[in-house]
């Protein structure tokens, strides 16, 4: 369904991905994992054919640079940043957007029924809360029924709620068959959604693992935020990352998700490496802007 080979994108002289290549069979699922700036969603622009790159991507049999308008009428994407224009309201973005797709106006209620937005069509999309306008961002995604559903971060900024909502709705989409592929930061989200694994690092992959292999433990997953000495972030990363542990080191800490049962294993390592550990922190959910601010 999706085939990546030797695929490449440069920025200058540095390269947001180095030479990613992976497949994705039909109905199943694969998750991006990396810190910020690993080149996930870089590479989720390759896929979809809206940047150049070097290397070839094919999906559902087609060449995406060459059939790009067709590859991407299969798809289904949920970018990380939702535009949408404020004050139209949401019965009208869908059909604005279904007559884009080429798809009957009627599909727009039952698709806002589907994502849990009844009633919601003379509300101005501005009044929608997070959780709200992510799931219009997924109604618009299933206009036209794609086999393929693309998502970079789909529970970004919301709450707890919100975001239970949305990984519910898309895990219902899994088990109808739908092919997922989605950018995540969180164990929850990669555990509940995902076949497979493809941990990237500076736009390379580290490994192309699962859900069960990056956290073995049946306990339930915590993260937990490591502080090291000025210079130690990288090394550090790297040794819990070759100790087997998933590692987003996004600048302001290194995010490590672990069984509860766990937590002091990343310490052990980098202690045992003469990496000094001079603070830590326990989240007991994985909040988006607490873990990253």
């Amino acid at each position: 369904m999706i085939s990546a080979r030797s695929v490449e994108r440069h920025f200058g002289k540095n390269k947001a991905i180095d030479g990613v290549s992976f497949t994705l069979d039909q109905g199943r699922s694969l998750a991006l994992w990396g810190s910020n700036g690993a080149g996930k969603t870089t590479l989720i622009r390759c896929l979809l054919g809206v940047i150049r790159f070097r290397g070839q991507v094919e999906i559902a049999g087609r060449d995406v640079r060459r059939s790009g308008k067709a590859v991407r009428a299969c798809v289904g994407y949920v970018p990380q940043e939702l535009a949408f224009h404020d004050d139209a309201r949401v019965g009208e973005s869908m059909r604005f957007f279904a007559r884009l797709r080429g798809v009957p106006g009627g599909r727009a209620s039952e698709l806002l029924e589907r994502v849990r937005l009844p009633d919601q069509e003379r509300k101005r999309v501005r009044d929608l809360s997070g959780g709200m306008k992510q799931r219009l961002a997924l109604a618009i995604a299933l206009l036209s029924d794609p086999p393929i559903i693309l998502l970079d971060e789909p529970t970004s900024n919301l709450d707890a709620s919100g975001r239970r909502d949305v990984v519910e709705m898309l895990a219902e989409l899994k088990q109808a068959g739908k092919t997922l592929l989605l950018a995540s930061h969180r164990p929850d989200e990669v555990i509940a959604l995902a076949d497979r694994v493809l941990v990237i690092e500076r736009g390379r992959v580290q490994a192309d693992t699962t859900p069960k292999q990056l956290w073995p433990s049946e306990a339930a997953v915590q993260v937990v935020r490591l502080h090291v000495a000025d210079g130690e972030g990288e090394r550090a990363a790297q040794l819990l990352r070759n100790a087997g542990h998933a590692v987003d080191f996004n600048g302001h800490g290194l995010c490590v998700a672990v069984p509860r049962t766990q937590k002091a294993s990343p310490i052990r390592v980098l202690t045992l490496a003469n990496v000094e550990v001079r603070d830590f922190e326990f989240f007991d959910d994985l909040d988006a802007e607490e873990v990253r601010s």
